[in-house]
């Protein structure tokens, strides 16, 4: 694979200059906003503009209001059955989750994984499906005796006919004695499944949010564990830090978590937010209305681990700050036994990816701990404090794209010659062809936890299996068929 240095600014901006230049002109100066040269500094003509429609006619990355409910927000607590209510077409595509790991048993306690659907046809779209949706819920009891709770997760049609899933949800609720949540996430509404996320957040807020109250003992060691979904196990590495340090976590948001947690999150003495894009709406809900202070943390690589577990301590007492000193001097060990294996075989590999709204940032710390160098990073919905955080996180010249179309990502990669690309699923074959490694970094390839000390080692590793794999010695890049140095 070739190594080149990494562009000058200058460069950079000639790159992005080349690749729009194939773009009609209306368009090129509408995605010219959404692309730049890396300022450290935040410069104002450096500023990426984000949280915008896509623009019509390109192949966009990013996914509806719909998957950033029920796929991310929803979808993960356990003791809850998700309706994806509308056509069986949403509820089949995100069935398969997003590898959110969960205790139970499936089908009885646990229903993460299960496809539950009003199945609309084309009568119910004519004369609407209030009444269908009131047989599923009374249905569903009648299946599930163990559930908790019910999310009704709209769909576009449900938006577009007017059904009043609030007035069903609320009638069934007192009928049936159980939380039945109504969610207008149409997957039309907003720009991306970043509104999703929001709307997920809200009807948190106005339906769970403060019910639980007495429903355990508190501690001066409470946290929430918020903005993690447990993919592959993400949620159980991060507990495990954490109560090493001598907190106690009384909730999880929402990877292995239950409506009661969630219910009872307000009693927490901090909140601790992972993913800020997704809960940072509930994180500043708690602190308006509970006083509750939040801050957020990175679980991704040693340097982050360390510096999140005493930035996090500073909220405590002395005895939190031994504990954790304690726990990173032994975490140290590990980590040094991690970095000495699989550093001499990534050193000077080079990054790119497109992810959704974290992870673009948020796994920097973990590649450069093993020397790797992210070269051109972006988000999939991604709002301007998300850029704001990430400026000073990368080097001069580094490119940064917002809503990537598939062009542009392909393009900058020809260019850049990458050692390994991070992204989703719709891009992982793409890649694949081009001869260049992939990590598919939704949901970590089948793999994980990346989360923790335990997720580090499997981070590096997946990372070596996918650049150093001798598989790449039969393919060929494009690049290197045109006479570059291979």
């Amino acid at each position: 694979m070739t190594t080149t240095p990494v562009p000058t600014r200058a460069e950079t901006e000639a790159m992005i200059a080349d690749v729009l230049a194939q773009y009609p002109k209306k368009a090129a100066k509408f995605r010219a906003k959404h692309i730049k040269a890396n300022d450290p500094e935040g410069s104002k003509e450096c500023e990426v503009k984000s949280n915008i429609k896509s623009r019509p006619g390109v192949m966009t990355i990013r996914g509806c209001s719909y998957a950033g409910s029920k796929g991310v927000v929803w979808g993960p607590v356990k003791d809850m059955v998700t309706i994806s209510h509308g056509p069986v077409g949403c509820g089949q595509y995100s069935w398969a989750t997003r590898r959110n790991y969960a205790h139970g048993h499936l089908g009885v306690n646990n229903w993460t994984a299960m496809q539950v659907t009003t199945d609309f046809q084309e009568k119910d779209i004519v004369f609407g499906g209030d009444t269908k949706l009131e047989k599923v819920l009374d249905e569903i009891v009648d299946l599930f005796p163990l559930a908790k709770g019910i999310s009704v997760q709209s769909e576009c049609p449900i938006g577009l006919i007017g059904d009043d899933i609030e007035a069903v949800s609320k009638k069934s609720s007192k009928k049936l004695g159980l939380p039945i949540i109504p969610v207008r996430c149409e997957g039309f509404r907003g720009v991306s499944q970043s509104l999703g996320h929001h709307i997920a957040n809200d009807a948190v807020r106005d339906h769970v949010l403060g019910t639980g109250e007495g429903t355990f003992e508190q501690t001066d060691y409470d946290v929430a564990l918020i903005g993690d979904y447990n993919i592959g196990g993400d949620v159980w590495a991060s507990r495990r830090i954490l109560e090493e340090m001598g907190l106690r976590v009384i909730a999880q948001w929402s990877g292995d978590g239950t409506i009661n947690e969630m219910a009872s999150t307000h009693l927490s003495k901090l909140n601790l937010i992972h993913c800020y894009r997704s809960m940072n709406y509930i994180c500043t809900t708690m602190e308006e209305r509970y006083n509750t202070p939040w801050t957020e943390f990175n679980f991704f690589g040693p340097t982050k681990i360390v510096s999140s577990m005493r930035k996090i301590a500073e909220f405590f007492d002395d005895e939190i700050k031994a504990k954790t000193e304690a726990a990173i001097a032994r975490y140290q060990v590990r980590f040094d036994e991690i970095i000495k294996a699989f550093r001499p075989r990534l050193e000077g590999k080079r990054v790119m990816l497109a992810i959704g709204g974290l992870r673009p940032r948020h796994t920097i710390g973990a590649y450069e701990d093993l020397g790797m160098e992210v070269i051109g990073t972006g988000y999939e919905f991604a709002h301007k404090d998300d850029y704001a955080r990430t400026y000073g996180m990368l080097k001069e010249g580094v490119v940064l794209y917002d809503d990537p179309t598939a062009f542009e990502v392909e393009e900058f990669a020809k260019h850049l010659k990458p050692d390994l690309m991070g992204a989703g699923v719709k891009e992982k074959y793409v890649f694949h062809k081009m001869g260049i490694p992939f990590r598919q970094m939704h949901s970590w390839d089948y793999s994980g936890p990346y989360h923790g000390v335990d997720g580090f080692a499997v981070f590096a590793r997946d990372m070596d299996q996918a650049v150093n794999s001798p598989t790449w010695d039969l393919l060929e890049a494009p690049w290197s068929k045109a006479g570059e140095v291979a």
